[in-house]
């Protein structure tokens, strides 16, 4: 018989093996239970402190223990007659990691929106653009669904953050109909390429794909550009710009709850992430 290789995004049979493994070893409450309380100790912990915690005894302790042990989830170590029982800080990211590989989390993404309506024209913003740039912004905040902001910042603010190159406007018949922005997340070199996205579409331009001319743009200009994280921040309300950013091969890391106050409410947002695979962003 022979074999051949998983078609593309398929998880590897050794990949699916370990992860198989690992999630055996904690299909077991007891296990789970451990892991946790041996996670969230600020210092290795002892077999018997363990054993009080959780109200078990010494021997099913030490078995499940062992268990962890194995997989790598722990690590024991002696000292003297004493066992002590640290987590394996690489199971912290190991093991989500495991987890969205199986979900299809981490499968590969789209590059960007595909589907873009020939009538929009995205180029550079001019400095005659920012009334419309502004008034637009005044649109989103209207929406309650679009940013924190109560009201539009200035052009001297916004033009002071946003990164040249990175800025967009999104033309339909020479009318300003959207625009789109990227900023740096951080004055460290270690997050140079780093950006936060904003995009914005005009009241009377939505519906029509204006977002997804402005995001296309967007995220092949930064893969060029030596971007290799872009990251955003969504109202789980705002079900059309996360299918927007989902198409474009953002991958939601997590929703941040009560975030923030929004007009005397707190308000959760999603967290969206989205990694290059070009080699300009990675070098």
């Amino acid at each position: 018989m022979t074999t051949t290789a998983p078609p593309p995004g398929l998880i590897a049979p050794h990949d699916a093996a370990t992860y198989a493994e690992w999630f055996a070893c904690l299909a077991e409450p007891t296990r789970v239970r451990l892991l946790h309380a041996v996670a969230i100790a600020s210092k290795p912990v002892t077999v018997g402190e363990l054993t009080e915690q959780l109200g078990i005894s010494q021997s099913t302790c030490s078995h499940h223990l062992r268990k962890l042990s194995e997989v790598g989830f722990v690590s024991l170590r002696k000292q003297g007659t004493t066992t002590l029982v640290s987590v394996n800080p690489s199971c912290c990211t190991g093991l989500p990691h495991a987890a969205d590989v199986v979900m299809g989390m981490l499968a590969p993404t789209p590059c960007c929106p595909t589907d873009v309506p020939s009538d929009v024209l995205v180029r550079d913003l001019r400095p005659d653009d920012w009334t419309a740039v502004r008034r637009i912004y005044a649109e989103g905040i209207a929406t309650g669904d679009a940013t924190f902001e109560t009201e539009v910042p200035t052009r001297a603010d916004l033009d002071a953050k946003w990164l040249p190159g990175h800025r967009w406007i999104a033309e339909v018949d020479g009318q300003v109909a959207g625009w789109a922005a990227a900023t740096a997340v951080s004055t460290r070199d270690c997050y140079s390429g780093v950006a936060e996205t904003s995009v914005y579409v005009g009241e009377d331009h939505r519906g029509r794909g204006v977002g997804k001319a402005l995001l296309r743009k967007q995220v092949t200009a930064a893969d060029a550009n030596g971007l290799w994280t872009l990251q955003t921040s969504i109202f789980p309300e705002n079900r059309a710009s996360l299918a927007l950013h989902h198409s474009a091969g953002y991958r939601t890391l997590g929703v941040r709850d009560r975030i923030a106050r929004h007009y005397g409410q707190w308000r959760d947002t999603v967290f969206l992430e989205r990694r290059s695979t070009s080699k300009a962003a990675v070098q």
